[in-house]
């Protein structure tokens, strides 16, 4: 049975996972700092990187293993709020976006289908995070659905009860204000089994996997 897995989300140590405004120079708003540990070269694994095998690149590297498809909400897609207005955004990533699968972006404006090359493919879905999944797990050719992000479509994803995973990164900052993981989750870490490491680098990996019954 498709899993939906949330890998790599980075959070700060006051529960923030992108700043409160997002524009074209700043995609996570004022949370670059989320990111500083890294140069974005992890994704595609250990051994496809010009860079040294650190703890924290080897547990970024299950993010592509077995997945599907991915959702991710409108603000990952682009800066772009209201009805489309320039057909001509495809992204932040260019012309071979990272996915190489399809993705449903969560919007209320309807748009066509976008496919590239490399089998990266955007599906834009006015939907329910359940109508979502289904969607999504359709998608997937029965491997697992990432939920992507942002920070909000992970946290309607858990008050729906629909992660089966997530791998968290917590960064040693505070921001002090953004949009956070947790508003109106209290008590949601019951469902899950929670295990944590902390790299030299000072970041803080859990993973949580939930509770199965019997």
């Amino acid at each position: 049975m498709a899993r939906a897995r949330v890998h790599n989300f980075h959070v700060s140590l006051d529960g923030y996972g992108a700043g409160e405004t997002i524009t074209l120079e700043k995609p996570i708003g004022e949370a670059q700092g989320l990111f500083a540990p890294f140069d974005g070269r992890f994704i595609d694994g250990v051994g496809g990187v010009d860079a040294p095998i650190t703890l924290d690149r080897a547990l970024t590297t299950t993010w592509g293993q077995g997945i599907g498809a991915e959702i991710m909400g409108r603000g990952k897609f682009g800066p772009q709020t209201g009805a489309w207005t320039d057909d001509e955004w495809r992204g932040w990533w260019g012309d071979e976006p990272p996915f190489r699968t399809p993705v449903v972006v969560l919007t209320h404006h309807r748009r066509d289908p976008l496919h590239f090359d490399n089998g990266t493919s955007f599906h834009f879905l006015d939907a329910t995070p359940e109508e979502a999944l289904a969607r999504a797990v359709e998608l997937a050719g029965g491997l697992d659905v990432r939920i992507g992000g942002g920070p909000t479509t992970i946290r309607q994803f858990l008050a729906a009860d629909l992660v089966d995973f997530l791998h968290l990164v917590t960064v040693p900052l505070t921001l002090g204000a953004g949009v956070s993981l947790w508003e109106g989750l209290a008590g949601v870490e019951d469902r899950f089994t929670v295990e944590s490491v902390t790299s030299p680098s000072g970041l803080t990996h859990q993973f949580w996997n939930r509770v199965t019954s019997g």
